[in-house]
């Protein structure tokens, strides 16, 4: 029964939002360019928290320090301003965590939130700063199947040619909160996560972030 009301939450928890909901809208600026996220009024106390980081300047000079070509960039540690080049990165935040709200799928532009992974984690709560942004690969239907019985999920037929057609990382789906997608931009992940990185995945030149609260 558990694992019915997971699926049947994972099949809704995406849809758009109501009309005449109210959107938020998230700019994210780099040197490559300017992307704009819209924040899910379905997982709200994440946008919320990244609502409230960015009117704070959280993120503003922080780093993209994890950049995995055909998978993900990755930011929002605030150990990572100013962070000499061989410094570890990945572990630091605003000192509290954000409670699950697993649900959206990880199609290609989605904001997802990273988390400690493992045992120390079983409720998957997620880190309260760092986030990321999903570039993944392209899926046929023999590969979509097999996510399907990995994961216990089905998707919709919608998902499904979402997958096929614009990519992502279903690997990830079930296990971290996806809040928010680009609607302009989405060429700056590609472009982001074509760089060239040094062992450890961070960027040999650094890719800096701004990130501020649009209509």
């Amino acid at each position: 029964m558990k694992n019915f009301i997971a699926i049947i939450l994972f099949a809704f928890a995406f849809v758009a939002c109501e009309q005449g909901e109210k959107k938020t809208y998230a700019l994210i600026e780099t040197d490559f360019g300017n992307m704009k996220v819209e924040l899910y009024n379905s997982t709200p106390k994440h946008r919320d928290n990244f609502i409230k980081l960015a009117n704070e300047g959280f993120y503003n000079d922080l780093l993209f320090h994890r950049v995995i070509n055909g998978f993900m960039i990755q930011g929002g540690d605030p150990n990572s301003k100013d962070a000499p080049q061989g410094q570890a990165l990945g572990s630091g935040g605003p000192g509290y965590l954000v409670d699950a709200e697993i649900g959206a799928p990880h199609f290609k532009g989605t904001l997802a939130a990273a988390r400690t992974g493992g045992p120390s984690n079983p409720e998957k709560k997620s880190s309260g700063s760092q986030f990321y942004l999903v570039q993944g690969t392209k899926l046929d239907d023999a590969q979509i199947a097999s996510f399907e019985r990995q994961k216990g999920i089905t998707y919709s037929e919608n998902q499904k040619q979402k997958y096929k057609e614009m990519g992502g990382t279903p690997g990830l789906d079930m296990d971290y909160t996806v809040f928010g997608e680009i609607v302009t931009g989405l060429e700056v992940v590609d472009k982001i996560a074509a760089v060239q990185t040094a062992p450890g995945d961070r960027p040999i030149e650094d890719v800096k972030m701004k990130v501020s609260i649009v209509k």
